[in-house]
């Protein structure tokens, strides 16, 4: 009978009426359908060398996770206040490597607020704006698609004239250093391309090509 009253005493303002799950429900779908909205645009605009598909579901479950916190807190100052708390301690040891990624973050986080406070009107517009924005930023800022890599090449003299060819028909490329050694010879570029994957086989395929490799570079001017 006494573990039944304390039972009792905890859930007695737990209740949750058929209008307070519908609610649930429908802002965990709106969340979910937001977070895969955040994933489609950040594939679409990712100009990197090798995309993390975690990180990219990572923004799904941000958006689906932060709703639902912020549903049940919104009407309970002193659950809130202890959330703040609680959250206060946890330490992400991650490290981000694209400053741009922190930005996908913040938005993934802010829909989630946005929808849990029950601001869906505001979500629908913010998300198609900030959507609309950084689809303008990369058409308009990011010189045109392309984007700057360091290109490490090792090969042998031969490997070294058909990769300077084919460098030709590049629109921009530097060599930066060339290392010569009983092994081979070593060449890094700063070029600009659109589709790195396709250039990369392309440039592997030649004659006395023995390696080939792009490393994302952050150039000071485009």
């Amino acid at each position: 009978m006494k573990n039944s009253k304390i039972f009792q005493e905890i859930f007695q303002n737990q209740s949750i009426g058929a209008n307070s799950i519908a609610l649930v429900i429908f802002t965990l779908l709106m969340a979910f359908a937001v977070g895969l909205f955040i994933y489609w645009v950040y594939k679409k605009t990712f100009r990197g060398v090798m995309f993390s598909q975690n990180f990219a579901l990572t923004l799904i479950l941000m958006t689906t996770i932060t709703a639902p916190v912020v549903l049940c807190i919104r009407n309970n100052v002193a659950l809130s206040m202890g959330m703040v708390g609680a959250l206060s301690i946890v330490r992400f040891r991650t490290a981000v490597k694209d400053p741009l990624d922190t930005a996908y973050m913040f938005w993934a986080l802010t829909m989630g607020i946005l929808l849990g406070a029950g601001q869906f009107l505001l979500s629908a517009i913010a998300v198609v704006g900030i959507a609309v924005v950084i689809f303008v930023l990369r058409s308009v800022i990011m010189n045109k698609g392309e984007d700057s890599y360091l290109l490490v090449v090792r090969a042998d003299s031969e490997g070294e004239a058909n990769a300077q060819k084919l460098l030709t028909r590049v629109r921009y490329q530097q060599l930066k250093s060339k290392t010569v050694t009983g092994s081979g010879i070593e060449l890094t570029y700063e070029v600009r391309v659109e589709k790195s994957e396709a250039f990369l086989n392309k440039l592997l395929s030649l004659q006395g090509i023995k390696e080939a490799s792009l490393v994302s570079y952050k150039a000071d001017t485009l």
